[in-house]
């Protein structure tokens, strides 16, 4: 058996074990601390919950920090076998405030301003292309040639 001293022993474990849990918990980075500042100005999300989530965002940056808007990507909601595309547009410019699941996914008139373009696919690959509409992409190129989209 337990004695009393040993059962306040081993409430203050467990009591210590939950507060460092809650901590760490809610120590973990997130977007809000990012130096840049982001702005969402449009999203869509498919509502097919029984198959592959696409999710699709426009988002707004003051700065020009590659690195962090890559990191931006990397903390957007991501479901396995679905894909998640952020789109980067300077808040000096138009951005589109609406997005769509087909590609294009907004207007061809935003497509010179988009500074970069984040995907995560279903494979959890994770590619980051600054200035996308400046060079045709393998896709692109492939649509042209094959006709296929």
């Amino acid at each position: 058996m337990v004695g009393k001293k040993g059962k306040y022993i081993l409430f203050g474990l467990v009591a210590l074990l939950v507060a460092y849990m809650v901590y760490d918990a809610g120590s973990e980075p997130g977007i809000n601390d990012l130096k840049g500042t982001y702005r969402e100005v449009a999203m869509y999300r498919n509502e097919n919950n029984t198959g592959p989530i696409v999710r699709i965002y426009a988002v707004t940056v003051k700065d020009t920090l590659w690195e962090e808007m890559r990191q931006y990507g990397d903390f957007m909601l991501y479901t396995k076998y679905g894909t998640t595309k952020v789109y980067f547009f300077p808040e000096s410019r138009p951005a589109p405030t609406q997005v769509f699941p087909k590609r294009p996914h907004f207007d061809k008139k935003f497509e010179p301003s988009c500074l970069a373009v984040y995907e995560k696919d279903a494979m959890s690959q994770v590619s980051f292309r600054k200035m996308p509409f400046t060079q045709q992409t393998a896709e692109d190129r492939h649509e042209l040639i094959v006709g296929a989209k």
